[in-house]
């Protein structure tokens, strides 16, 4: 595995750059998609991370110890943004690199860093989330969930939807109830599950854009071993909320995604038509205000819901714009019709809309709490 220790934030971003510029020209770089990782892409993701893991662009800021580069966060910013200017993905899957490696590296044990870490950036684990569930999407206080203590370990039923390529992944993140005497958050404890262990069964969900990005997944009394518990137990919470907040870290490859979005926009909109001419300026507009958010969210996850309200609504008018803008055209399929269908999945995946208003008023703004009905 090469190493790149010892370089400045530009050096790096240099080298990144020129490295990223080869990859692309010789086909093996796998083009950006977001925080799920299509399965459709999963070969040629699987290969792009094996190859930036063994020229040392994998966990830029991870410890050399445990096959990162023990380089800044400036340094991953940097990488992110390199990629995020190409349309590159800068890694195989958010699951694994954001969620499980953050909480792994805050929270595990030196066994459980030795043993999942490097097996990660290598690609040689594919990891999914298994936090939302039925009754518990946005509102993960209320999951049921339960691992109940064995001998040797725990034993865990219920049930998870929403999960991200969770049919192709080896381990997942689990949120689950240790505690059901303690009510909300407090009895729930955080899991490094094995996806190939007995009980666990795997199903896709279709959706319309014909992908199967998502699945449920039913846990029928499934073993994992004590060493399945991350952190303190009844700490899955605040292990939770740590990692998630991370998700909004990486504002620079978000703000030039975004940009590129709506550049994309410009470029395609008819120029002669005034009504589509100024609904394109409104949406370019809004994709200003929106970069001058993501950089103020920058270190700030009180503005994390403001962020994910603004960015569901534009993406949703974005493709609708843009698809009209192409006239008859627009009933044929592409990528960008895939986008359009996507988007309103994004009012529901990472928290609803709903729950997003309701944290913005109660939290920014100063609003009474939403009643809790007498069933809650």
């Amino acid at each position: 595995m090469a190493q790149h220790t010892g370089l400045t934030v530009e050096d790096f971003r240099s080298v990144a750059a020129s490295f990223l510029d080869a990859a692309a020209s010789s086909g093996i770089a796998c083009k950006a998609f977001g925080a799920i990782m299509p399965p459709a892409l999963h070969a040629n993701a699987l290969a792009w991370q094996q190859h930036i893991f063994a020229q040392g662009f994998a966990g830029i800021a991870w410890p050399v110890t445990y096959g990162g580069q023990g380089l800044s966060i400036d340094h991953g910013l940097a990488w992110s943004e390199e990629c995020a200017r190409r349309a590159i993905a800068p890694y195989m899957n958010f699951q694994g690199f954001v969620l499980t490696g953050g909480a792994i590296l805050k929270f595990g044990t030196d066994e459980q860093k030795s043993r999942y870490l490097r097996a990660t950036l290598a690609a040689d684990i594919l990891w999914c989330q298994l936090f939302s569930e039925p009754e518990a999407g946005s509102d993960l206080v209320s999951l049921s969930t339960r691992a109940e203590p064995t001998s040797d370990g725990w034993v865990v039923t219920g049930q998870k939807v929403w999960s991200s390529t969770a049919q192709l992944a080896d381990h997942g993140i689990l949120l689950a109830r240790t505690n059901t005497g303690e009510p909300g958050h407090r009895g729930i404890s955080f899991f490094l599950v094995d996806m190939h262990a007995p009980g666990i069964d795997v199903r896709p969900l279709k959706q319309m854009t014909g992908d199967h990005e998502f699945c449920e997944v039913f846990f029928d009394e499934a073993p994992l071993d004590a060493n399945s518990l991350l952190g303190e137990l009844g700490a899955g919470w605040t292990i939770a909320t740590s990692v998630l907040a991370d998700e909004r870290a990486e504002v620079g490859a978000a703000g030039i995604g975004l940009q590129r979005r709506t550049q994309r926009l410009i470029d395609s909109a008819d120029t002669d038509n005034t009504a589509m001419r100024a609904r394109v300026a409104t949406l370019a507009a809004n994709a200003g205000a929106m970069r001058r958010l993501l950089d103020r969210s920058a270190g700030n996850p009180l503005l994390g819901p403001l962020v994910k309200l603004g960015n569901t609504e534009f993406e949703t008018h974005r493709t609708r714009c843009e698809l009209d803008s192409m006239g008859a055209a627009g009933m044929q399929t592409g990528d960008i019709h895939d986008e359009f269908l996507y988007a309103p999945g994004m009012r529901v995946a990472g928290g609803t809309s709903e729950i997003q208003r309701n944290l913005i008023g109660e939290r920014l703004l100063g609003l009474p709490r939403e009643p809790k009905s007498r069933q809650q």
